[in-house]
């Protein structure tokens, strides 16, 4: 399958592992030039220098945090590449965790500013350059948290349900511009946020780490039909589809990547 993207500028963001890794990896495969973002200097290098054989890649450390630095980040990527055609924003954490009554303000925030306002403000930066071109792609990453909220990770849910309100906003905002907005709902992947939950369960429970990800596929996630934690690079590939030409006629939809996780028709 033709793609039609070879020669686009992509941005991706929370990219020097995981998912974000995975998807500047297969847009590099796709002659896609890729700007990688991400808080960790040296593990971005890393990074890199690991993607260099695939093609045009540059590496620019950014807190999305702050507002400064997203614009500081767009600034350094226009004049290395240009504006970016396409923006995938993958940066996250789990957040704070535990019983409702026990998270502070200061859990919310952090989570939020990270989650939800991290994708505010990276879209924010990329809108109106694909909208004076008449062409842009942007994929948020959603979860499988944000439509069956799980009791000890609020935080974290209602920022991915705030992504997939954005996701939807966005797409009835700029879609007429052919700015097209879609997310990608994950569930339980093999990244290095799901490694350290894991590590936690198995110190927890006193049991080895593949022990931790059986017992809690069977207790708290058992509408995972294929019964393994979800790779990378499934997810990747979903969103590579999303920002190419094959989904010109996608907008505003959020694509499940879960192994039928959440367990209702709802998208």
């Amino acid at each position: 399958m033709n793609l039609n993207i070879e020669g686009r500028i992509a941005l991706v963001s929370g990219a020097d592992s995981g998912i974000g890794f995975e998807t500047a990896r297969m847009l590099l495969q796709e002659g896609v030039r890729v700007a990688i973002t991400d808080q960790d200097e040296d593990k971005l290098e890393e990074a890199r220098a690991s993607l260099e054989p695939l093609g045009s890649v540059i590496a620019v450390p950014c807190d999305v945090t702050s507002t400064d630095a997203v614009t500081a980040l767009y600034a350094a990527v226009r004049e290395a590449l240009g504006d970016p055609d396409i923006l995938v924003n993958c940066a996250g954490v789990t957040g704070a965790t535990g019983d409702f009554l026990d998270v502070k303000d200061s859990g919310w925030d952090d989570t939020l500013s990270i989650n939800l306002m991290g994708a505010v403000r990276m879209a924010r930066e990329a809108i109106p350059a694909m909208r004076a071109r008449k062409w842009g792609r942007i994929i948020l990453i959603g979860s499988e948290d944000a439509e069956q909220p799980y009791t000890e990770e609020l935080p974290y849910c209602a920022s991915k349900a705030g992504i997939l309100s954005l996701t939807k906003g966005l797409s009835k905002a700029y879609g007429g511009d052919n700015v097209l907005v879609n997310s990608v709902s994950p569930a339980f992947i093999a990244t290095p946020m799901t490694d350290a939950m894991m590590r936690k369960r198995a110190d927890e429970k006193g049991v080895s780490f593949d022990e931790a990800v059986e017992t809690f596929l069977d207790e708290e996630r058992p509408g995972m039909a294929l019964k393994r934690r979800g790779r990378p690079e499934e997810v990747a590939a979903m969103i590579v589809f999303l920002v190419s030409e094959q989904a010109r006629f996608v907008n505003g939809g959020n694509m499940r990547v879960d192994s039928g996780s959440v367990m209702t028709m709802d998208a």
